[in-house]
C-alpha cells in the first residue's frame, strides 16, 4: 500500500504485525494502539501498549515480540467485533526506544487475519530520519464497515509525543509505598532444621519447613494508574542487571511472565549426532524458580508434583498455573511478594521443555519482570544452539538490602539421566536432593 491509501478489511479477527530487521546499532521499537473517539482517547485506558497489554473490551491486545532470522516483529490482536460502538478508530502505532526511526531499517505494519496466513493490508514505511514514533496505520469505520488506511505520520518526541498528541496524560514512574515496619526477630528453632529437598517432578522428598514468620500477601497489581508511565528496562548481554531498589520496585507483587511462540513444527535434536529433525507437537513449558530464604532454607516452586508456593507464607513465590499457549495474555505467571523480600536470599527462575520437544531450537520467547511499583523488566532469549531442555532465566539476589535482577538466558545440558531440575540446581551450586515426579 502506498501512504494514505486504504482497503477494505474482510474479517474481524486480526493479527498486526508492526516488523523490522534487526542489526548492529538498530534501535528496538515498540507497537501500540490507541482507541479514539473524535480524535481523541476518552481515557488512559484506551492506550495499549507494552505496560498496559490489553483493552478492557477485549478488542484490542499487545501479543508482544517475536525474533526469526533478523526479522523483529512487535504484535497486536485486534478484535474488531469488539470495539465498542462509540469508538471510530483504531491507531496502530510504533516508538522507537534508544534511537530514531532513521536507524531501523525495512520498517512495516502488516494486517493478517487471525488464524489464517492471508494478508488483508500491508504498508511499508520509508524515508524516516529524526522520528522516534510513527503512526503506522489505522482501522476507521466507513458506512458500517471497516477499513484500513496506511497513515505514515511521524513525530521527533517518541512515544510520549505520540500518546499526548492523543490526549494520554503521561507520568514518571510511581513511587514505591513506604517500607513496612520491621518485624519482631524470629525466635530460634530449637530443633534441626530438615534436610533441604525438592522433586524433580514431585512434592519435596522431606517437608520445607522454613524458620520465618508469614507475610501478608501482596495485593494483585492494580490497573495502570492516571496518569499512564512509558518506562521500562530491557536488559541485555552488555547491560544484563538492573537494582529493583533504585527502580523503586521493591514492595507489592511481582510478576514474572515467560511468553513463547508454539510451533506445530519446529526443528529439535532427533538423533545423537545431533541433527535437526522436525517435531510435530505442541510445545509445553514449565516456568519454576528455586529458592533459598535468608535463613538457609531451599525448594522449588512448579507445577510439578502441584508445589504452586504460596505469597503469604513462605517461600512467598507463586506460580499461577500451567499454560501451553506461551501467549503475553496468559503464558507461565509466578508472582513474588516483595513485602517479604527481607526473607530472600535469591531466586533463581527457569524454564524446563515438559513436552513437544527435545530442545529450544527455533523457540522465540520474552521474560517481562512486572513490579507493582518501577518499571517493568524485559529481556529475549538467544537463539538455541545446543540440545538444551532446560534454560536459566533470571536470578534476583538480595544482599545488603538491595534486589538486583540479572539476566542469565543460559542453556543448559543435561547429562543422561539427569533431570532439568537437577542440571539447573548443580550450575547454581543449589544443593538439593531431588526425587522423580510428574504431573
Amino acid at each position: 500500500m502506498s501512504k494514505g491509501s486504504n482497503v477494505p478489511v474482510p474479517a474481524t479477527a486480526l493479527r498486526v504485525e508492526v516488523g523490522w530487521r534487526s542489526g548492529p546499532g538498530v534501535p528496538d521499537a515498540d507497537a501500540s494502539a490507541l482507541l479514539l473517539v473524535g480524535g481523541k482517547v476518552r481515557s488512559d485506558a484506551d492506550f495499549v501498549f507494552y505496560n498496559q497489554a490489553a483493552h478492557a473490551s477485549g478488542a484490542v491486545r499487545h501479543e508482544g515480540k517475536r525474533t526469526a532470522g533478523d526479522r523483529v516483529t512487535d504484535t497486536l490482536i485486534v478484535d474488531l467485533a469488539r470495539v465498542e460502538p462509540a469508538v471510530e478508530t483504531v491507531v496502530l502505532a510504533a516508538s522507537a526506544d534508544g534511537g530514531t526511526f532513521g536507524q531501523v531499517p525495512d520498517l512495516a505494519v502488516e494486517v493478517r487475519e487471525s488464524g489464517r496466513d492471508s494478508v488483508v493490508a500491508r504498508f511499508d514505511s520509508t524515508g524516516a530520519t529524526v522520528e522516534t514514533a510513527f503512526v503506522l496505520g489505522e482501522f476507521y469505520r466507513r458506512q458500517g464497515a471497516w477499513k484500513f488506511r496506511a497513515v505514515g505520520q511521524g513525530y521527533d518526541r517518541g512515544l510520549e509525543g505520540l500518546a499526548t498528541d492523543f490526549g494520554i496524560s503521561v507520568d514518571e514512574p510511581q513511587q514505591p509505598a513506604p517500607p513496612p515496619p520491621a518485624p519482631a526477630r524470629p525466635q530460634p528453632v530449637a530443633t534441626s532444621r530438615p534436610q533441604p529437598a525438592a522433586p524433580t517432578r514431585a512434592q519435596p522428598a522431606a517437608p520445607v519447613r522454613p524458620a520465618v514468620p508469614p507475610a501478608a500477601a501482596p495485593s494483585a497489581p492494580a490497573a495502570p494508574s492516571r496518569p499512564v508511565s512509558l518506562s521500562k528496562i530491557t536488559l541485555t548481554k552488555s547491560a544484563p542487571a538492573v537494582s529493583l531498589s533504585k527502580q523503586g520496585g521493591t514492595s507489592g507483587a511481582l510478576r514474572v511472565n515467560l511468553n513463547w511462540e508454539v510451533r506445530k513444527q519446529f526443528k529439535g535434536w532427533g538423533s545423537k549426532l545431533g541433527r535437526a529433525v522436525a517435531m510435530h507437537a505442541d510445545l509445553d513449558l514449565d516456568l519454576c524458580a528455586l529458592f533459598e530464604l535468608s535463613d538457609g532454607t531451599k525448594g522449588v516452586v512448579q507445577s510439578l508434583g502441584n508445589a504452586y508456593g504460596a505469597l503469604d507464607r513462605p517461600p512467598f513465590i507463586h506460580l499461577d498455573g500451567d499454560d501451553r499457549t506461551g501467549a503475553v495474555s496468559s503464558g507461565e505467571n509466578l508472582t513474588v511478594n516483595l513485602d517479604a523480600q527481607r526473607y530472600f536470599r535469591r531466586i533463581l527462575v527457569f524454564v524446563t521443555i515438559y513436552e513437544g520437544a527435545r530442545s529450544f531450537a527455533d523457540l522465540h520467547a520474552t521474560v517481562t519482570l512486572t513490579p507493582q511499583f518501577g518499571a517493568p523488566i524485559d529481556f529475549s532469549l538467544d537463539e538455541c544452539t545446543i540440545p538444551s531442555t532446560v534454560c536459566a532465566l533470571a536470578l534476583i539476589t538480595h544482599s545488603d538490602g538491595e534486589l538486583i535482577v540479572q539476566r542469565e538466558a543460559r542453556y543448559l545440558v543435561p547429562e543422561r539421566g539427569v533431570s532439568p531440575q537437577r542440571t539447573v540446581d548443580h550450575a547454581y551450586g543449589w544443593g538439593m536432593n531431588w526425587t522423580p515426579g510428574r504431573k
